[in-house]
C-alpha cells in the first residue's frame, strides 16, 4: 500500500476546495513496465528495449481509491495513456508523461526510464512514480483536482521467485563458511553471532549477476544460511562428552543425529508459534527488521545496489584483516595476549585481553548495553572477587599470574555460574505470562478467521499443520533409536527402555517451552541477545534430574560418568530444538517483511537444518584433534594450547554436580544470591531511565564466567561501535556507515575463525602444535606493543574505510 499526493498546479479549482490534498492509496494488482512502440525510430528507446527485453510491452497497473472527502471514488484513467484493462467496481489507471517540444496529438508520449526497472514481475520495486511519470492530467472528476503528482513507494508481484536450485547451492555454500566460523568462535569464547545480514548481503552481491533474481529468493539464501549457522550453538553441550571422557572423539552420525533431529523439530514446534509470535504480535524483532530492511536497500535501487557490493567488499576486507591477524599471532610476531598481573597485599588481580579482532567485532555486534554489562562483570570479577579470595588463600609459592587465575577458575567462576542461573530462571519466569498470553490470543483470532471461512493469503500460508504432525511424529523414531544406540553396549544398557522413554519425552515437552520461549525473546531483544545458555543451564538441570532418578537404582562407579553422558546427549538434542526456534521466527519476521511465503521458508529452515548438521561433527572432530578442550583427557590432541569451550565446560560441570553430587554448592549459592541481586539492579536502572537504560544481569554473570581475556576484547569492540555509531549519526551518510561498520566486524569473526579451522587442518596435517611459528624470540612487551599498535590501525582503519565508503555511496 502506499500514499499519493494530489496538488492543484493552478487556476482549476475542484467543487470543493478540500479535496487539493486528498490522499489516496493505491493497491498493485499487477507489476509490470511499458514502454510504447511510438519510440522504436530512437536510438535511445532502441538501447532501452534492448537492456529489458522482459518488461518491454507490459504495464504497470494501480487500483486508485480516494481516501478523501468522496471516500472509495474510482478514478478514470489518464488522459494521453496507453490504453488499460479497467473493470467497473476496480478500474486501473496508468500514467506516461506527456511529450515533450514538437509532439504530435495526444497519442505521443515520451517513456522515461525509472532509476532501476524491474528484471522480472517476481522483484520488489522501489521508485518514487512521480520521478518516472511526474504529472498525470485527469478528466474533470467530482470532489478529486485535474492535476496532481502520483508516488508510489513499492510493488510487488502475486508469485515472486523464492525457493531456486542456484539459491539453495549458494545458501548451502554459505553455511559451510559461517558454520565452520561459528563451531570455533563458540569452542574458544562461548559466544556465537548473527548470520543473518552478512548472509544477505552476500547473497544480495552474488544474485545481482542474474537479471531475474528477487528480494524473496535472497531472503530464502539468508535464512538457509542463518539457520545452519545457529544450529553451531550445539557445541554450547556436545564437548562435554569428551570432557567427561566418554568420546575419545566425535563419531559423525551421532553427532549429525542429534543436530538433525533437534533442527526438525524446531522448526516443526514454531510452525504453529509463527501467527502468534510474528503476524498478530507487535514483538520489536529488532534482527529481522534490521535483515528485512538490508534486503529491502540493497534489491530496490542503484545506490541499494551500490551499497550491497561496497557491503560484500566490507565483508572480505574485514575477514582479511582478521585473518592476517591470527596469523600474525600464529607465527609469533606478536602477542597472542595482552595481559598483566600484580599482588594486591597477599592477594593477586590482573587483566588479560586476547589479540583477537574477532573478538573485537563480536562487541561491536553486541552493542553497548550488553558491553556495558560485561564491564561491571570484569570489575565484580577481577576488582572485587579475585583480590578479596586470593587474599583469603593465599599462595606464596605462587606468582601474581598464577594465584589470580588459580583462584578464579576453581572458586570465581562457580560464583558467576550460580549468577548466570539465576539470571536466566529469573528471566525466563518473567518472560512466561506474556508468551503464554501471546499464544492464547493469537490461536483465539486463528480460531475466529477459520470460522469466517477467511482465504489465507500466500504471505500466510505456513506448511499444513497435519504434515506438522506427522514429521513430528516420525522424527522421534530416529530420536529413539539414537538415545537407545547412545546406551547399547554400556553399564545402562538394562535400563535402555525407560531411559530412551524419558528421553524421548524430555525432548517433546522441554524442545516445546524451549522452542516458544526463545522464539519470544528473539522476538523481544533478538536472536544475538536471547539468552539461550540460561535456556541450555535449565535444560542440562531438568535432564540430569530427570535421568537421574531413573539411574539411581544402578550402582557402580561408572553409572555417575554415563548419566552425565546420557544427559548431556538429550540436551544436545533440546538445545539444537531451542536455538533453531530463536532464528526460525527472527527469519520469519524478515520474511513477512519482504512479502516471502512462510512455508517456503520453513522448507529452507530445513535444508539449513541438514546442511549444518553434515558441517558441525566434521569440524568439531577437526579442532578436537588439533586442540583438543580444556578439562578432557585430549589423549590425541596435537597442540598445547586446547580450546576453552567454556560453555561446554559449564555444562558438564553442572551436570555432574547433579548427579555425582561433587559440585561446590556454596559458591553456586552465593553466586545465585549475585544474581538476584543484578536482576533487581537491572530493574532499578529500567525504572529510574524509563526503559531508556539496562544492565542485563545475565551479561554481567557472563563476564564473572568467562576468561577476562575473552571478555575485555567484547568490551572494547562494544565501546568502540558506540563511539563509531555516535560520531556517524551526525552525518546524512550515517546509517550505511552503521551498515558497512556491521558487515566489516562479521567479517572479522568469519576471517579469523576460518583461518584457526585451517591452521587446525594444518596441524593435524603436520602433526606439529605451531605450524606457523618462526624461530625468533622478541619478548613480552614488545609483542604485547606490536599486537596492541596492529590492532588500533585495524580497526581504526577500517571504519575510517567504512565511513568514506558510506559519504561515496550516499552522494
Amino acid at each position: 500500500m502506499s500514499d499519493i499526493g494530489w496538488r492543484e498546479p493552478g487556476p482549476a479549482k475542484a467543487p470543493d476546495p478540500s479535496p487539493c490534498n486528498v490522499a489516496i492509496s493505491v493497491q498493485v494488482v499487477h507489476c509490470r513496465l511499458s514502454f510504447p512502440r511510438a519510440h522504436s525510430r530512437s536510438a535511445r528507446t532502441r538501447k532501452q528495449k534492448t537492456n529489458i527485453p522482459s518488461i518491454r510491452d507490459t504495464h504497470i497497473s494501480y487500483q486508485a481509491i480516494s481516501s478523501g472527502p468522496t471516500a472509495r471514488q474510482s478514478l478514470a484513467p489518464c488522459q494521453n495513456s496507453i490504453a488499460v484493462a479497467a473493470t467497473a467496481s476496480a478500474p486501473v489507471i496508468e500514467c506516461l508523461e506527456p511529450g515533450g517540444r514538437g509532439r504530435r496529438g495526444p497519442g505521443r508520449h515520451r517513456a522515461l526510464r525509472p532509476p532501476r526497472p524491474p528484471r522480472t514481475d517476481g522483484q520488489q520495486i522501489r521508485f518514487r512514480l512521480g520521478r518516472l511519470y511526474p504529472r498525470c492530467i485527469f478528466p474533470r472528476t467530482p470532489g478529486l483536482p485535474r492535476e496532481g503528482a502520483l508516488h508510489l513507494n513499492a510493488v510487488t508481484s502475486s508469485q515472486p521467485k523464492e525457493i531456486t536450485l542456484r539459491g539453495v547451492v549458494l545458501g548451502v555454500l554459505i553455511t559451510l563458511v559461517f558454520t565452520a566460523a561459528q563451531v570455533y568462535l563458540g569452542l574458544k569464547v562461548g559466544l556465537t553471532f548473527a548470520t543473518s545480514i552478512p548472509a544477505a548481503v552476500i547473497s544480495m552481491a552474488l544474485l545481482s549477476a542474474f537479471k531475474n533474481a528477487t528480494i524473496q529468493e535472497n531472503n530464502i539464501v539468508q535464512t538457509l544460511a542463518s539457520a545452519a549457522g545457529t544450529l553451531a550453538s550445539v557445541i554450547f553441550v556436545l564437548p562435554g562428552l569428551l570432557m567427561t571422557g566418554w568420546w575419545k572423539d566425535v563419531p559423525f552420525w551421532p553427532t549429525f543425529g542429534a543436530c538433525a533431529i533437534g533442527g526438525v523439530l524446531g522448526v516443526m514446534y514454531t510452525v504453529p508459534l509463527r501467527r502468534a509470535l510474528v503476524s498478530t504480535s507487535d514483538l520489536p524483532y529488532p534482527e529481522g527488521v534490521a535483515a528485512a530492511e538490508v534486503l529491502k536497500v540493497g534489491t530496490s535501487s542503484r545506490s541499494g545496489a551500490t551499497e550491497g557490493k561496497a557491503g560484500l567488499m566490507s565483508v572480505v576486507w574485514g575477514s582479511i584483516a582478521s585473518a592476517l591477524f591470527a596469523a600474525a599471532a600464529a607465527a609469533r610476531l606478536m602477542a597472542g595476549e595482552v595481559a598483566g598481573y600484580f599482588r594486591v597485599g597477599s592477594g593477586a588481580t590482573g587483566i588479560g585481553a586476547a589479540s583477537s579482532l574477532a573478538l573485537i567485532g563480536a562487541g561491536h555486534l553486541m552493542g553497548a548495553t550488553v558491553g556495558i554489562a560485561m564491564l561491571a562483570g570484569l570489575v565484580i570479577a577481577w576488582g572485587i572477587l579475585v583480590p578479596l579470595l586470593t587474599t583469603m588463600n593465599p599462595m606464596p609459592e605462587a606468582d601474581a599470574s598464577g594465584h589470580a587465575l588459580r583462584i578464579w577458575s576453581t572458586q570465581v567462576r562457580m560464583l558467576g555460574a550460580g549468577a548466570i542461573g539465576a539470571a536466566a530462571i529469573v528471566t525466563l519466569a518473567g518472560l512466561a505470562r506474556p508468551v503464554i498470553g501471546g499464544l492464547r490470543s493469537a490461536l483465539e483470532a486463528a480460531r475466529r478467521a477459520k470460522a469466517q471461512g477467511q482465504v489465507l493469503e500466500r504471505t500466510e500460508q505456513d506448511l499444513p499443520i497435519t504434515t506438522v504432525g506427522l514429521v513430528t511424529l516420525v522424527s522421534l523414531v530416529p530420536a529413539g533409536w539414537l538415545l537407545a544406540n547412545f546406551l547399547q553396549g554400556t553399564v545402562l544398557a538394562d535400563l535402555s527402555a525407560p531411559l530412551v522413554a524419558v528421553g524421548i519425552g524430555y525432548v517433546l515437552l522441554a524442545g516445546i517451552c524451549a522452542a516458544a520461549v526463545c522464539g519470544y525473546m528473539a522476538g523481544l531483544i533478538g536472536s544475538s541477545n536471547s539468552p539461550v545458555s540460561g535456556i541450555a543451564i535449565l535444560t542440562i538441570l531438568g535432564a540430569a534430574l530427570s535421568v537421574g532418578v531413573v539411574g539411581r537404582q544402578v550402582t557402580g562407579p561408572e553409572v555417575a560418568p554415563a548419566l552425565v553422558a546420557f544427559a548431556l546427549f538429550v540436551t544436545t538434542v533440546v538445545l539444537a530444538v531451542a536455538v533453531i526456534g530463536n532464528d526460525n521466527l527472527q527469519d520469519l519476521k524478515t520474511g513477512q517483511l519482504v512479502d516471502a511465503t512462510p512455508w517456503k521458508q520453513q522448507v529452507a529452515l530445513l535444508i539449513g537444518v541438514v546442511a549444518g548438521s553434515a558441517v558441525v561433527p566434521p569440524v568439531l572432530a577437526l579442532l578436537n584433534r588439533a586442540y583438543g578442550f580444556a578439562g578432557a583427557p585430549n589423549a590425541n590432541a596435537i597442540s598445547a594450547q586446547p580450546l576453552a569451550a567454556p560453555q561446554a565446560t559449564l555444562i558438564s560441570t553442572l551436570a555432574k554436580g547433579v548427579i555425582g553430587g561433587d559440585l561446590r554448592w556454596d559458591l553456586v549459592l552465593w553466586g545465585a544470591a549475585l544474581g538476584l541481586a543484578l536482576v533487581v539492579i537491572n530493574f532499578v536502572v529500567k525504572k529510574v531511565s524509563k526503559e531508556r537504560y539496562s544492565l542485563p544481569p545475565l551479561g554481567v554473570g557472563l563476564a564473572i564466567y568467562l576468561p577476562s581475556a575473552v571478555t575485555a576484547p567484547v568490551v572494547v569492540g562494544a565501546l568502540a561501535g558506540w563511539a563509531f555509531e555516535r560520531a556517524v549519526s551526525k552525518h546524512a551518510w550515517g546509517e550505511p556507515a552503521k551498515r558497512l561498520a556491521v558487515l566489516v566486524m562479521s567479517g572479522f569473526i568469519v576471517g579469523e575463525s576460518l583461518f584457526n579451522v585451517a591452521l587446525a587442518g594444518l596441524i593435524v596435517s603436520t602433526g606439529k602444535g605451531e605450524p606457523l611459528a618462526l624461530p625468533i624470540e622478541l619478548g613480552e612487551l614488545p609483542a604485547m606493543l606490536i599486537a596492541l599498535v596492529l590492532g588500533i590501525l585495524a580497526v581504526g582503519g577500517l571504519y575510517r574505510w567504512v565511513a568514506r565508503t558510506a559519504l561515496r555511496i550516499s552522494t
